[in-house]
């Protein structure tokens, strides 16, 4: 067998961890991320006939099974994954009863997969239900995202419309928008039932005062969306300080842009006068 620390995807992981600490979005043991994986990746480097431990899940992950994933243990601080990936990373295959994760690597201290598991593994299923590419679940305390969650207007469309108008390529980045979540408890099923839910229409979900959901087909695309989402809601606050907003980018504007580069902006968050005009 190939050594792991040398896959690719231990690499990337690693990589995107310690960015993601490195920006301050992923303070102590905030955070987490799941990537899912193909099984010819996996068997370069590991068997996987040979399970370390089984590991219980309290969720239905049966539309998943015999799918490995790499993902970041609970309590792990990203600040030393780069250190010992072994310990804070594991690789887990989804067992065929569905209420199961088999552990093939990882997590040699005997520690288990982020709490927020559910939420993970239900995303992964909503966006494989949209988008059969996709690969990345990420989560983090994005910093100005947040924020906006205590002093913005809270639904999908206010802040979608906002972060649209605080830098141009955001309508480009992501087009569908954002979606918006009220304050739910976490590591519970029913935030990963309610981020699934939302997962169907977008790729960003914002959890109100936590963090923000993203998902993607690789890292850097995932990391790229919630970068360019946080960098907006970063301006946003410059502008707020700066004595508030005097002009930004039309409607007009958000529909030659949307011609320009082929794509299509939710609709929902437009006034049907302006489609159809």
């Amino acid at each position: 067998m190939n050594n792991i620390l040398e896959a690719s995807f231990v690499k990337e992981m690693v990589e995107v961890t310690s960015n993601l600490y490195r920006l301050g979005w992923d303070e102590r043991n905030g955070g987490n991320v799941s990537y899912l994986l193909e099984e010819a990746e996996v068997t370069e480097y590991i068997d996987p006939m040979k399970v370390l431990r089984n590991i219980p899940m309290d969720f239905d992950g049966a539309t998943l099974k015999g799918k490995y994933f790499i993902v970041t243990g609970s309590g792990k601080y990203f600040k030393n994954v780069a250190q010992d990936p072994a310990n804070n990373l594991g690789i887990l295959r989804v067992a065929e009863d569905g209420q199961s994760v088999d552990l093939l690597w990882g997590y040699t201290d005997g520690g288990v997969p982020t709490s927020e598991l559910p939420a993970h593994l239900m995303s992964h299923s909503a966006r494989l239900a949209v988008d059969p590419e996709n690969r990345v679940v990420m989560h983090c305390h994005a910093t100005h995202l947040l924020a906006m969650t205590f002093s913005h207007e809270l639904t999908s469309k206010a802040i979608t419309r906002t972060l649209w108008e605080m830098c141009t390529e955001c309508l480009v980045v992501f087009p569908e928008g954002v979606q918006v979540l009220p304050w739910l408890v976490p590591g519970s099923n029913e935030i990963g039932e309610a981020t699934a839910e939302k997962m169907r229409q977008a790729r960003l979900v914002l959890w109100s005062f936590h963090g923000v959901y993203g998902a993607g087909r690789t890292i850097d695309e995932t990391f790229g969306l919630i970068e360019t989402a946080e960098k907006a809601a970063q301006v946003y606050t410059y502008v707020q300080a700066q004595g508030g907003i005097r002009q930004t980018i039309s409607d007009e504007n958000f529909l030659a842009l949307a011609k320009q580069f082929g794509i299509t902006p939710n609709p929902e968050f437009f006034e049907a006068t302006v489609l159809n005009a």
